[in-house]
């Protein structure tokens, strides 16, 4: 009985001294190699989610421009215009640039017959970066067709 007494002092005092170091060098070993996919996987599907809050911000403003422009029969000056009338309660921030510096597209062009003045067509990204389909942000919602 001794014998099994003294066996199990011994084994908890190395236990209690703690990890040895390949022990911890394993451990962190480990852990890196799981963040080293973690954060990229992460960074991407932050990006992808900032590209689809893009595009559906441009269709909801290109499509308040377009609709403004039907309802006014004048299209919009600025984007204040589409505020001022109620189609937004704020202009939404690019989620690209982090401001609302959207640029616009000015013509001349008139996109309805009942139209009387032109102005705004449509809005696009001030970023300059590319996106992850390898185009820019800038040229994503241009407008390319208008209503008969």
């Amino acid at each position: 009985m001794l014998r099994n007494t003294k066996n199990s002092k011994q084994l908890v005092s190395a236990r209690s001294r703690g990890f040895t170091m390949l022990e911890l060098v394993i451990v962190v070993s480990i852990i890196m190699i799981f963040m080293s996919i973690a954060v990229p996987m992460y960074n991407r599907s932050i990006l992808r989610e900032r590209e689809s809050v893009l595009r559906s911000d441009l269709t909801h403003l290109n499509a308040a421009i377009m609709q403004y422009t039907l309802d006014k029969q004048k299209a919009p000056q600025s984007l204040d215009d589409l505020k001022t009338a109620g189609y937004f309660d704020q202009i939404p921030k690019d989620p690209m640039t982090g401001e609302s510096n959207w640029e616009v597209e000015q013509d001349e062009v008139l996109v309805s017959m009942w139209q009387t003045d032109p102005g705004i067509t449509g809005v696009h990204s001030a970023s300059n970066a590319i996106g992850s389909d390898g185009t820019a942000y800038s040229s994503w919602g241009v407008p390319t067709t208008t209503p008969q």
